[in-house]
């Protein structure tokens, strides 16, 4: 307890104060590799589609149509979706309210990604001369189901997080319990994802270089390579969502004066 210009003024330090610094230096190298990732994977499948597999094309070139389906699916799935889980951990400094607009912003703009991504690789096995198969793949079966965990995620976040809240006190308890349910099906949908984007490019290397691709060319080295960084995000983005650390800065002191005491609370 301090006195500072006639106001008492309390400082608090919790049991943690003595292990937060580290704790938030390990978590934000954590979340910078992991950010490091997502753009890497995201840069990795342009590469390879610009640079080996022929850049893009629409319906009168069905091979090159195919091209925009890695790079969307990537980028809706794993890059947009990936930094909606994280916008909880990566905007500390923000308002509650905030984050979640983040949150939301992120999954709004992966559904369009995510659709095109559908429809192009639909389109190009259509239109292929013979026309190719669909759904056969383990892939595929994957992909749809993946496809159907993101719809259900979206249509009960929208539901119980934006709806519900014109009842906000009366449906508090309710969207307390969904809070849990929602953030392990949300990781479950990503670590999917990463699944069936695995399964996808392994898929496509194989039927593009052929029996080349044991020869370890430059082509399946980049393969390989955006493989290992899905992989790394596999690991990284559970120990983010699951970690607990100090938000609010290297350490755990906090400043409450007589005077400001429902102005900090509400900042916190």
């Amino acid at each position: 307890m301090a006195f500072k210009s006639g106001k008492v003024e309390t400082v608090s330090i919790s049991e943690e104060g003595s292990s937060s610094p580290p704790n938030w230096c390990f978590f934000g190298w954590l979340l910078a590799l992991t950010q490091l990732l997502l753009h890497g994977a995201l840069g990795l499948v342009l590469f390879w589609v610009i640079y080996y597999l022929g850049g893009f094309g629409w319906q009168d070139q069905p091979k090159l149509e195919f091209n925009y389906h890695p790079v969307l699916m990537i980028g809706g799935f794993v890059y947009l979706s990936g930094n909606a889980l994280l916008s909880y951990r990566s905007f500390g400094c923000c308002r509650h309210i905030y984050k979640k607009l983040f949150h939301t912003v992120f999954h709004i703009l992966a559904v369009p990604a995510i659709v095109m991504g559908f429809i192009t690789v639909w389109d190009s096995r259509n239109l292929s001369v013979p026309p190719i198969a669909n759904f056969w793949s383990l892939h595929s079966w994957m992909g749809l189901t993946t496809m159907g965990l993101f719809a259900i995620q979206l249509v009960v976040g929208f539901f119980s997080f934006l709806i519900l809240l014109c009842c906000e006190a009366r449906t508090a308890a309710l969207r307390a319990a969904l809070v849990p349910v929602h953030a392990t099906f949300g990781l479950i949908t990503f670590l999917m994802a990463i699944a069936t984007c695995l399964t996808g490019i392994t898929e496509k290397a194989i039927n593009s270089l052929g029996d080349w691709y044991t020869a370890f060319p430059p082509e399946g080295l980049v393969v390989n390579v955006l493989g290992a960084t899905l992989m790394g995000l596999a690991i990284l983005m559970p120990v983010l969502m699951l970690i607990r650390c100090q938000h609010r800065g290297p350490s755990s002191i906090s400043s409450h004066s007589s005077g400001d005491h429902d102005e900090e609370s509400e900042r916190l």
